[in-house]
């Protein structure tokens, strides 16, 4: 039996269709997003309203996402059991299906085109700053324990009872930001890529879908899914990509970052730090 392909969930559709989106479909795909937890309990009507655009224009932004109107994508909804929170059925979980739902997520995320420009952008930054809150922060913590393997001046924020005010003021041209945004955002996320931008900094963007509308703030978007059908959010394809990262900023530091993966090694064992 040859295997199904699995169904592309609504935000990966309006990511992969935002920038041939009208401003008007635009608006109404980030209400969608906004209401993602909770779409299939709405009418196309209220959603129209919500997003202070026609129904029409909802009506057209269904169709250039690949639906034939709202009940398909409430049907849709109802099948992936999108939900934002922790969520179960009664259904026992099908672990196969989750495994290769995995597997295809990563090579997606891990084999986009922009992997390569941010991976150079954190080879040739003068400083690296790497952001992340909530469930984004052990995503941001592994990135920077890898890259500071390759490389020096990598740091994380915030640090635990601190700001950003006092970290985005030490970066500026020819340094980097990158900004770990999974869904489930803090309200103050879109403001800090302006901010960064703004510092001159290069600004690598990595989220999920749902991030869409920011990307435009970002210099790289790298997209990277986290939705299954278990009740949690899976970071397997984060940490794929993560590790495909910091491999191709030590491959482009070349003899300087072999020398200092040498250099932190000895110190280990100098300090009686790992076995």
């Amino acid at each position: 039996m040859l295997p199904v392909e699995p169904v592309e969930r609504i935000e990966a559709r309006i990511a992969r269709h935002h920038h041939t989106l009208s401003p008007q479909e635009s608006r109404a795909a980030m209400t969608l997003l906004e209401h993602l937890d909770d779409l299939a309990t709405y009418r196309a009507a209220e959603l129209a309203v919500l997003a202070g655009v026609s129904k029409a224009t909802m009506s057209r932004l269904f169709r250039s996402l690949g639906y034939a109107d709202f009940d398909e994508v409430r049907a849709h909804l109802r099948a992936l059991r999108a939900a934002g929170e922790p969520g179960r059925g009664d259904d026992v979980p099908d672990l196969a299906a989750h495994a290769e739902a995995e597997s295809a997520a990563i090579l997606r995320a891990t084999t986009q085109p922009g992997v390569a420009d941010a991976a150079a952008l954190l080879a040739r930054a003068g400083r690296v700053l790497v952001v992340g809150w909530r469930n984004s922060h052990p995503v941001a913590l592994h990135l920077r324990q890898q890259l500071v393997h390759a490389r020096g001046d990598v740091r994380l924020a915030p640090l635990p009872g601190q700001v950003l005010g006092e970290e985005l003021a030490d970066v500026g041209a020819g340094d980097v930001v990158v900004a770990v945004g999974f869904r489930r955002r803090p309200s103050g996320f879109a403001t800090l890529l302006t901010e960064a931008a703004g510092t001159g900094a290069d600004v690598v963007l990595l989220a999920d879908p749902t991030a869409a509308p920011l990307s435009p703030r970002a210099t790289t978007w790298l997209e990277c899914p986290v939705q299954t059908g278990l009740a949690y959010d899976s970071y397997a394809a984060a940490m794929a990509l993560v590790g495909v990262l910091a491999d191709g900023v030590l491959s482009a530091c070349g003899r300087s970052g072999r020398d200092r993966i040498s250099a932190i090694s000895r110190t280990y064992e100098r300090l009686l730090e790992v076995e």
